[in-house]
């Protein structure tokens, strides 16, 4: 396969400078045959950008690998992503028919009859594109999760969501820092006598706790040592009490006013907490942000799975 310098910026991926402009100024002209290349170079960017994280999803021996064949990787991907693109049916289609219909071009006729570019995609097709996209991000992205990571995820999400809805933090977060508490539901607080406590976030019984308690022993770190303690622990009678108590004092205790304003960045919101004091684990926000980030990405597979459904 020939990967040498083309004169057609058709056989070539418009990611440099000089092919960018060439681009730029094709489409200035607002013709068919600009408004046709412009659709196959978006497309082209597109499939090089989804090879791109099928490729690093993808673990390299490390015995040959080097920049020399990173770079050798790189422009047979991008030979790949001009090969695949501007296909009859594909989405260079839908893109030129988008981009004529807004800059007020006719498109030539094909050969059935209706506008070049344009139908060529149905709502359907469409839609399996989009999904099909969607999945294909999301493989090549995969968190090496558990079973338990999984379950745990799939088992809260849904009370999460609704204590989400009153209250504004997100469901990931908090579904993130339960399964960061509990080791995904592996060490969760028991009462007296193995009755579960519900309780998802290590909250304490203070003075100012009325209801049912758990006493654990439990790890706290002083002057950054590890130590064993027994500590009282609030006790609820649903999973949901326990996600609408956390909400409720995250919104509510002066103590953590300043990590509401962190709800869009999960690193920012877990450096937030453990400013604020809660937990004195000192790596306690790096590794709630990763609790974070995958929940969030199991998450985002379950709403792909239902949609393709």
């Amino acid at each position: 396969m020939s990967l040498g310098p083309s004169s057609s910026l058709s056989n070539a991926l418009a990611a440099d400078a000089r092919s960018l402009n060439k681009l730029k100024m094709q489409a200035g002209q607002a013709t068919p045959e600009a408004i046709r290349e412009t659709a196959k170079q978006f497309e082209s960017l597109f499939m090089r950008e989804l090879i791109k994280s099928m490729r690093e999803a993808t673990m390299k021996s490390g015995m040959l690998d080097n920049p020399g064949s990173d770079l050798g990787t790189d422009l047979l991907d991008q030979q790949f992503a001009v090969q695949m693109s501007g296909k009859p049916g594909g989405l260079s289609d839908l893109i030129a028919a988008q981009l004529s219909r807004q800059m007020g071009v006719a498109m030539p006729q094909s050969s059935n009859g209706a506008a070049a570019g344009t139908g060529a995609l149905s709502s359907a097709s469409l839609t399996t594109l989009q999904r099909a996209s969607s999945l294909a991000a999301y493989g090549a992205n995969a968190p090496k999760a558990t079973d338990k990571q999984s379950s745990f995820v799939g088992r809260h999400t849904e009370a999460a969501i609704r204590i989400e809805k009153e209250t504004g933090i997100p469901a990931s977060y908090m579904v993130g820092q339960a399964g960061h508490e509990t080791g995904w539901g592996q060490f969760e607080i028991k009462q007296r006598g193995g009755a579960p406590s519900y309780n998802l976030f290590g909250i304490k019984a203070g003075a100012g706790w009325k209801g049912k308690v758990a006493e654990v022993t439990t790890t706290e770190y002083v002057n950054g040592v590890a130590e064993k303690k027994v500590a009282k622990f609030r006790a609820y009678d649903s999973y949901d009490e326990s996600f609408r108590d956390y909400a409720r004092m995250i919104t509510q205790s002066p103590r953590y006013a300043k990590v509401t304003e962190q709800t869009g960045s999960a690193l920012a919101f877990a450096n937030s907490l453990q400013k604020a004091g809660y937990a004195t684990d000192p790596n306690y926000a790096t590794k709630l942000s990763r609790a974070i980030e995958t929940t969030q990405r199991l998450q985002q597979r379950t709403q792909v799975v239902a949609q393709r459904i």
